[in-house]
């Protein structure tokens, strides 16, 4: 499975012959320039929320690729009055896409739309394919409802969390969400686009060796594969 990284929140998965774009948030991010979104043509676009630097650029990566949105209920319904299709969830549920199964899950956070109105609950994905099964937390405090996903939803082969703090959860936490998730392979999310939320890398992959994790920094426009 192969993971690339545009920054802030924003993510490409290829998986089941499909590609998935998580929170697409680059034509704003000046750590994103070489990025160039004209070329971006997701199968799907999921979001977690509706704050701009998780949507700014999901209406036009979604109309020059025709993807599929993936949302809670609120975000669908605002991005289909601008002709824009969606599939909605919400928390608890899940459905079964051509390349998996994905199920929407608690997030501690906030959510409005850029023009003010409101934007459902925030939330994270469980992605579950036959090959790999990952979730992504998506902006969110820690929250004990993490310790549900390896109990009763999947066993994760890896998970996206935000580690930048100030607005999420920082480092610190993000270990104690790899041990409720019962992770050991994380990649960092939500970090250094901001004063607010820069980290310091040495010490982020230190604290996650000490619990026994590997922490993964993807640079801008880069991939691995996992």
């Amino acid at each position: 499975m192969e993971l690339k990284y545009y920054g802030h929140a924003c993510f490409e998965v290829e998986v089941g012959g499909n590609t998935l774009l998580f929170d697409p948030f680059i034509s704003n991010n000046e750590l994103a320039k070489e990025v160039n979104i004209d070329k971006l043509k997701p199968d799907y676009i999921l979001l977690t929320h509706g704050h701009l630097d998780h949507i700014a650029d999901a209406e036009k990566i979604a109309r020059q690729s025709g993807a599929t949105l993936i949302a809670n209920y609120e975000i669908i319904q605002w991005y289909e009055k601008k002709g824009i299709p969606g599939h909605p969830l919400n928390h608890g549920g899940q459905w079964a896409f051509d390349f998996g199964i994905v199920k929407m899950v608690q997030a501690v956070h906030t959510s409005s739309l850029p023009d003010g109105q409101y934007g459902g609950q925030p939330a994270g994905f469980v992605i579950m394919t036959p090959d790999r099964s990952f979730y992504i937390a998506g902006d969110t405090a820690l929250t004990y409802d993490m310790k549900l996903i390896p109990k009763t939803i999947t066993k994760l082969d890896f998970a996206i969390l935000p580690i930048g703090d100030n607005f999420t959860m920082g480092y610190e936490d993000a270990v104690q969400a790899a041990e409720f998730i019962e992770c050991d392979t994380i990649i960092a999310s939500h970090y250094d686009t901001f004063p607010y939320i820069r980290v310091d890398r040495e010490k982020v992959i230190s604290e996650f060796e000490l619990a026994g994790k590997m922490i993964y920094f993807i640079d801008i426009n880069k991939s691995i594969t996992l």
